[in-house]
């Protein structure tokens, strides 16, 4: 999940060539294949053929994504009608592939979609995966990182993106610390556990995934989440989505496809362990006691103190962008109502 947060560096002119190519690719749905494996006595005993069709992730497999798997696994697709093949991202990143049609749906996050949409990109947030944002910076203890005062004389590792330097800077401010004082590094590919102990102080990590491992290492950190200074920065992060055209062209498959996913969610939320078992059944590379432990911690928070799984409020999305724009990370408005729904989310 660490590594998922680099993601929102992505360069928006190639989504934006991506989806240049919405019209000839469709929705990257697979008719032709769904009867292939229905033939004979197969074809006999089923009472429909299933549509096959791909998801993509925003990154590699982890607890944020369990919900995908509990669906595939517990058969929640398939009694959708969906034959669903979850995929890695290429190098353009999910949101490429989702807003250029290559897939009809993806992983990805707030940021990433109301920056797109300011460049014209059709992508659409069909579901927060999370209610609240669980990022934030954290630090080794022996750092002794407490509050963003403590920013001053050290030195973060990120990725290079306008938004950490103007998150950071807020959040200090708010301190009455000097941002200035802050030693900006790229830490490229290297993992948090590896750059704390070489050239950086602090990072920006997802708790669920990067902070459960530091407890499970024995290595201790101190958290600051980015929604304690904001309302505003308590965005969705991440959020599944879908592109303009297949809203259009096709809404029975995004209907049956969140209802599956919202099924998914919602027995992750009721039996984490179970969860967490089946997401290790289909990802079996995957560290066990690690991914045990985070979807302990992360299953109350998919739904948190939302009605529902996967709602969406719009001050959410108003807040973020808002935000954007007097950090000067956005020029102009966009029309928010655009970017996501909740309307095909089950009724809860």
């Amino acid at each position: 999940m660490q590594q998922t947060s680099r993601k929102r560096g992505l360069i928006l002119a190639v989504i934006l060539m991506m989806a240049t190519m919405l019209a000839a690719c469709g929705t990257g749905t697979n008719n032709s294949g769904a009867d292939s494996g229905t033939s004979g006595k197969d074809a006999e005993s089923s009472s429909k053929s299933l549509r096959s069709i791909k998801m993509v992730l925003d990154w590699t497999p982890n607890t944020n994504h369990t919900g995908l798997y509990v669906a595939k696994e517990k058969g929640f697709f398939q009694e959708a009608g969906l034959d669903v093949e979850i995929i890695p991202p290429g190098s353009g990143g999910s949101d490429a592939m989702v807003a250029s049609g290559e897939v009809p749906f993806g992983v990805t996050v707030q940021e990433n979609i109301t920056q797109a949409r300011l460049q014209g990109v059709p992508i659409v947030s069909l579901a927060a995966i999370i209610q609240h944002n669980t990022s934030g910076f954290a630090a080794p203890k022996a750092k002794n990182i407490k509050t963003p005062h403590d920013f001053e004389g050290k030195t973060y590792g990120g990725w290079g993106s306008p938004v950490e330097e103007a998150v950071i800077r807020s959040i200090m401010q708010q301190e009455k610390a000097d941002y200035d004082k802050v030693k900006n590094v790229n830490m490229g590919n290297a993992d948090y556990f590896t750059a704390v102990k070489k050239d950086i102080d602090f990072a920006w990590i997802f708790y669920a995934w990067t902070g459960i491992e530091a407890e499970l290492r024995g290595e201790p950190i101190d958290m600051i989440y980015v929604n304690q200074f904001s309302d505003k920065l308590d965005y969705y992060t991440p959020v599944i989505a879908t592109n303009e055209k297949t809203i259009q062209d096709d809404p029975e498959l995004v209907k049956s496809f969140m209802s599956a996913v919202s099924k998914g969610y919602q027995f992750a939320i009721d039996k984490p362990e179970e969860a967490a078992d089946l997401l290790l059944k289909a990802v079996p590379d995957l560290n066990k006691e690690l991914v045990q432990a985070s979807q302990k911690w992360l299953s109350p928070k998919y739904k948190d103190d939302a009605p529902r799984w996967g709602e969406q409020k719009r001050e959410v999305w108003d807040n973020y962008m808002t935000w954007l724009v007097d950090n000067k990370l956005m020029e102009k408005t966009i029309d928010i109502d655009k970017a996501y729904t909740n309307d095909f989310l089950p009724a809860s």
